[in-house]
């Protein structure tokens, strides 16, 4: 089991927006914050999302680096990950592979991919069973 993660974000209030804006739509809760942090909480599982060092903030994220690639989320179902991915169009969040949604990972894997403030992938996945 998971206990959590931390990320180290580029700008603190813009990450909150967004995370906290999916975090709460995928059944997450906030659970700590202070100055140069905020978390949310599901389950025993928390995110934890603090304010990069002025000093670490060059070179920026890539994903292709070493180190994380992407974050993937379980969906309720397929229609929550398309209600997401018009959501994430209505805030002007770049869906991912558009061209292929919603079977950009292959034909038996119904999601949408995006991006976070600081270009971490971020996956949203439905249940196989559907």
């Amino acid at each position: 089991m998971l206990h959590h993660v931390e990320i180290n974000t580029s700008n603190l209030g813009r990450s909150r927006d967004f995370w906290g804006w999916l975090l709460t739509e995928l059944g997450y809760h906030p659970y700590q914050e202070w100055e140069s942090g905020i978390s949310w909480k599901q389950g025993d599982t928390y995110l934890v999302f603090v304010q990069t060092e002025e000093r670490f903030l060059s070179p920026p994220y890539h994903r292709r680096r070493t180190g994380l690639n992407h974050l993937a989320f379980h969906a309720k179902n397929r229609k929550q990950v398309d209600e997401m991915a018009s959501e994430l169009k209505r805030k002007g969040i770049p869906v991912l592979y558009e061209d292929k949604y919603p079977y950009a990972g292959g034909p038996d894997h119904y999601a949408v991919f995006f991006e976070d403030p600081d270009r971490i992938k971020v996956e949203l996945v439905a249940p196989d069973h559907e």
